[in-house]
């Protein structure tokens, strides 16, 4: 790979608080990098019981409770990837599940970022940080998307990047999962949340590493607290998990839905923008993190996975 374009995507990266590598060669050549966008701080937002404005929300299944006889409460957290999904998942586990949903996404952010004890040296202030939230709003489940940063870009990892120490950036992941993964259970206390580990997408960039992370996040998924939702792979080639693609054929739902089959001449529908290889929104990115704005086929097909995941969980109870 040409030093110019790593150097710039290493740029970008900063100014991004995205979730790549720039480190490793692709596999296939992805689009140029997304334009900067810095991070900020953004406070929780509660989700209200109605829909946002726009399209109108396209989940259609029947509203399912806890086994206590109640909507299951749903927390969010993760970084850039979240802060675009968080209004269509919360759509989509309000129109399933009538769940009663709150995200506190940070751009740029990875799990150390949302360990209590951190806030000196992180994105999220101390309010945000999961346990505090977990304590405050007794969520039923707690949902962490994050792609794994790895360019050093968060203080809280201690200049560790995947690029210049592949082994230690793992261990060091590792022990912040678990370290946050105990944390969420205790603020829980007699009744400590499921955490559900969202598996991330594709890398066109460095394939192995989200193959090693998403290993990680299966093995604690496998706990009796934990809970797997591949929303990777529904923006996934079929028989390809770890083969980066900008479009993919239409599924059922797009072809019923053809707004979201964005080439349906071609039947395929696009999953991100040819400026941006990480992110799945088909807006351009902004100054400022917000979520997305406008229909994306792969942000409504994460979320839509990780809703059924939990609808079936919460009628399996």
């Amino acid at each position: 790979m040409r030093k110019s374009w790593v150097a710039g995507a290493a740029l970008a990266a900063v100014l991004l608080g995205a979730c790549g590598d720039p480190s490793s060669g692709p596999s296939a050549g992805p689009p140029a990098v997304p334009e900067a966008s810095a991070t900020t701080h953004q406070r929780i937002a509660a989700s209200p019981g109605t829909a946002p404005s726009g399209s109108p929300s396209p989940g259609t299944a029947s509203p399912s409770r806890t086994g206590s006889g109640r909507p299951p409460a749903v927390l969010y957290l993760g970084d850039s990837l979240a802060m675009e999904n968080q209004e269509v998942l919360g759509r989509e586990l309000r129109g399933s599940l009538r769940a009663r949903y709150t995200s506190a996404p940070y751009s740029g952010t990875t799990l150390c970022d949302y360990l209590e004890g951190s806030a000196e040296r992180s994105l999220v202030p101390a309010a945000d940080k999961a346990a505090a939230l977990v304590r405050s709003l007794r969520p039923d489940y707690v949902v962490l998307q994050f792609w794994g940063n790895s360019w050093g870009y968060t203080p809280c990892m201690d200049g560790i990047t995947y690029d210049a120490a592949r082994e230690r950036y793992l261990e060091r992941y590792a022990a912040d999962a678990r370290r946050l993964t105990e944390q969420i259970a205790a603020a829980g206390a007699a009744r400590p949340p499921r955490v559900v580990w969202v598996l991330q997408g594709p890398d066109p960039v460095t394939p192995d590493r989200v193959r090693r992370v998403n290993a990680l996040y299966e093995e604690l998924a496998a706990a009796p607290s934990g809970l797997l939702a591949d929303a990777g792979g529904a923006v996934s080639p079929a028989g390809a998990r770890y083969t980066w693609s900008q479009h993919l054929p239409c599924n059922a739902y797009e072809r019923a839905h053809p707004e979201y089959c964005t080439q349906r001449d071609r039947d395929r529908t696009a999953l991100h923008r040819d400026d941006d290889y990480l992110h799945f929104c088909l807006a351009p990115t902004t100054s400022t993190p917000k979520p997305c704005p406008v229909r994306s086929p792969g942000i409504l097909r994460m979320a839509r996975e990780i809703t059924r995941v939990i609808g079936e969980h919460v009628r399996g109870r």
